[in-house]
């Protein structure tokens, strides 16, 4: 006779284990101590076997004949639902373990190991922790491309479209970590291009008319404020180097008897060494700031403390003083500048420039074949380009 919910909510715990029966194999276990096991009798292969089916109350008993009735199923097809049932377990653990969480930190780990920049990895690590409320513990290879949109379309319906971007990028980063490690097939972040707002681009101003270059470079020279934001600010439009490239840069970096820059992979952006020439009239700068800053380790360190370089708004507010407003120059822009006239020149090659700047090739074929510094060609070019500069000051200085 099958069991009824008062029946099995009444059963008492007797001296000895004692076995209810629902039909169909279903039996409820009242063991001495008072629990109440549901379990399936069933044959498999010509053995008697049992598989648990969970504990009363949290499973009900519509609950189990429901679980009765799914491995009677699996049994149909010729498995045996005890083994189906350690599959499924072990495979739940494994999902357990692959939750986008625990794959975004050992990304982050990995990271550490690569010695990626202290910067890069708190950005990753921020972005991801947007991520991490709605994802994180979620089995990575479960995600969904509309689970990943959701997340995404709430930073993005705020307004802040680059962060959106990012994220989108952080995001698949995890889901190719993952894919690398064979935990997840596909990165459904890719089906997400175009999904998001497009952010403006804002351009950092600069001058690239050689007539107002001119005489941005004669005011540079005028500029009477600190030695080392002077020295900094003369450099910047000579050697083009990313502003934190110059102003973190310390004197074991420079070798003026080759006229060699070699800024160290930690400072640089694409995370790789960058060798610069140093013309002429850098090293002559250069040479009057170490009679200043010399006896110390940073050639531009601040006004407060020779410890700490000059700060990321120095060169900048800099500029202002000079007159020149934030949408017409700014100390990055000295990149664009030297970027825009060196090409316009046509006396030098476009990989030369490319290679000076510092950029990377995206192209992955051919940055394979373009793992050549052009050194000899970027000495003559940065020579080339700080006689260019004078001309141009000269220039201006004849117009006054």
């Amino acid at each position: 006779m099958p069991l009824s919910d008062v029946a099995v909510r009444a059963a008492k715990p007797q001296p000895k284990p004692v076995k209810l029966s629902d039909g169909g194999g279903l039996q409820l276990l009242v063991t001495p101590m008072g629990g109440k096991l549901w379990r399936l009798a069933y044959r498999f292969d010509g053995k008697q076997k049992q598989l648990a089916l969970g504990a009363y109350p949290a499973v009900g008993l519509a609950d189990a004949r429901k679980a009765r009735d799914a491995a009677k199923a699996t049994l149909a097809a010729g498995v045996d639902p005890s083994e189906k049932a350690k599959v499924d377990r072990a495979a739940r653990k494994v999902a357990s373990a692959n939750t986008f969480g625990a794959i975004a930190d050992e990304l982050i780990a990995k990271m550490e190991r690569e010695r990626k920049a202290v910067r890069t990895i708190a950005k990753v690590t921020w972005l991801l922790g947007i991520a991490r409320p709605d994802l994180g513990q979620r089995p990575i290879a479960d995600i969904t491309a509309a689970e990943v949109l959701r997340v995404l379309k709430a930073v993005d319906d705020r307004g802040n479209h680059e962060t959106a971007k990012r994220l989108r990028a952080t995001i698949g980063g995890v889901f190719r970590y993952a894919i690398a490690t064979t935990r997840a097939e596909n990165d459904p972040t890719y089906a997400l291009k175009g999904a998001l707002t497009a952010p403006t681009v804002t351009h950092r101003a600069a001058i690239t008319d050689p007539k107002g270059l001119g005489a941005l470079l004669r005011a540079i020279e005028s500029f009477d404020g600190q030695p080392t934001t002077r020295a900094a600010l003369r450099l910047m439009p000579i050697l083009f180097p990313r502003p934190g490239e110059l102003r973190m840069a310390e004197w074991a970096e420079f070798d003026l008897e080759k006229a060699e820059w070699t800024i160290p992979a930690s400072r640089m952006k694409m995370r790789r060494p960058h060798r610069s020439p140093l013309p002429r009239q850098a090293i002559e700068i250069l040479r009057e700031l170490h009679a200043i800053t010399g006896r110390g380790k940073l050639p531009f360190h601040s006004v407060r403390t020779v410890l700490r370089p000059i700060s990321e708004n120095t060169l900048n507010a800099a500029l202002r003083r000079l007159g020149y407003a934030k949408d017409e120059v700014t100390a990055h822009g000295f990149r664009a500048t030297a970027s825009t006239l060196l090409n316009e020149s046509g006396l030098w090659h476009a990989d030369a420039i490319e290679r000076q700047l510092a950029h990377i090739e995206a192209d992955d074929v051919r940055r394979a074949y373009l793992r050549g510094e052009h050194w000899d060609e970027r000495v003559r070019m940065m020579q080339w380009w700080a006689d260019h500069l004078d001309a141009l000051a000269t220039k201006a200085l004849e117009k006054d």
